[in-house]
């Protein structure tokens, strides 16, 4: 990926999915079958083998993004019909966490499973990634910086994993609240050029906390194999438009902080309890009630926050050409986001209900 101007830098989506039995719900491995049936597509295992991953190629513009994505959830949805699963957008499985993964059989896997032990045994979690490119890894530490008080507001808007273990967590977002026991989790703290940030990852491979620079689980992070920023804070998504939509809101927020960083804006840092603490209350929350004003640090009505986070990019986003695009998303998100929708579903219908939200989000544009 070559560097292209600020304001609509390239960028790519990850997408990983859950597959889940027709009839009862719970994660049935079927990610071999998934694979061997879309020959062609960037199809690919994830951690276990009731998970399955895809990604956007490199793009420009939202109209590739939302091709990819939605002509694969389309196959790959057909696919699963085919194999008595469902392919679910949601961050984890509603029924059947309890049960021990199985996990694929890669040695980096089994590196992993070594390493991380009991915390990975049913790490179902399944996210929606995005990549954007920067034009050197210095600008992507500075961008990162200027997108942490923003990240709550995208944690809320992107939260689709209400239910747990056959319950109703409380919280709009659990995965987020199950990530936090990673040794990096949260978001990054401020470093002051790519240099410091790959002498801490460094240390933290020397100490033995991590695996590798490839583990780092950081909300936000430079990417360990491309010139990007990566997002790694959002569940996956019911519908390919949502998962495309907050991609270009994300590319917006480093577009903005990439201009801000060439013209030497001097970042405040948050202070990091109060920053992690936002967090917590955007995956409580979700769009439910209030999130955290970045600027004020006071409680303010979920859209309100939103509102001013469409307003803080809106250059960015109509210069590249999306603000109309994103700003449909965020309407549609004030009538109930992926968690709304899955409790509303689990409420009227239990399971049943909710298999058929994941499999006619698929044909949604």
């Amino acid at each position: 990926m070559a560097a292209t101007p600020a304001a609509s830098p390239r960028f790519g989506v990850e997408e990983e999915y859950l597959l889940l039995d027709a009839q009862t719900g719970v994660p049935r491995d079927a990610v071999d079958e998934m694979i061997a049936a879309l020959p062609g597509r960037l199809a690919e295992h994830e951690y276990f083998h009731c998970q399955l991953e895809t990604a956007t190629p490199v793009c420009e513009s939202s109209a590739q993004a939302l091709h990819a994505l939605s002509e694969f959830r389309v196959a790959a949805a057909d696919a699963a019909d085919s194999e008595g699963v469902v392919l679910a957008g949601s961050g984890l499985p509603p029924l059947g966490g309890e049960r021990h993964g199985t996990r694929v059989g890669k040695q980096r896997y089994r590196d992993i499973e070594s390493a991380m032990r009991g915390m990975v045994t049913r790490y179902y979690s399944t996210g929606t990634h995005v990549h954007v490119e920067v034009p050197s890894r210095d600008a992507g530490v500075g961008a990162i910086a200027r997108i942490a008080p923003w990240s709550p507001a995208l944690v809320a808007l992107t939260a689709n994993s209400p239910i747990w273990l056959g319950e109703e967590t409380g919280y709009a977002d659990w995965r987020f609240m199950s990530i936090q026991q990673w040794p990096t989790s949260g978001y990054p703290p401020k470093f002051d050029d790519a240099a410091e940030y790959d002498r801490v990852v460094s240390g933290l491979v020397r100490s033995g906390a991590l695996l590798d620079g490839g583990l780092v689980n950081w909300l936000v992070r430079l990417s360990d194999k491309y010139p990007t920023i990566e997002a790694r804070l959002a569940d996956s998504q019911l519908a390919a438009g949502d998962a495309v939509a907050y991609g270009l809101l994300f590319r917006a927020l480093v577009a903005r902080a990439l201009r801000e960083h060439e013209l030497g804006t001097v970042v405040e840092e948050p202070q990091r309890d109060h920053l992690r603490g936002a967090h917590w209350v955007a995956a409580r929350n979700g769009l439910e009630s209030v999130l955290v004003d970045p600027t004020s640090g006071d409680p303010r009505p979920a859209f309100d926050v939103v509102d001013a986070l469409l307003v803080h990019v809106a250059p960015e986003l109509e210069r590249a050409g999306d603000l109309a695009l994103v700003t449909a998303f965020i309407e549609r998100r004030k009538q109930g986001g992926g968690a709304r929708a899955q409790l509303e579903h689990w409420r009227s219908g239990g399971i049943s209900a909710l298999l058929g939200l994941y499999r006619g989000a698929h044909r949604e544009p």
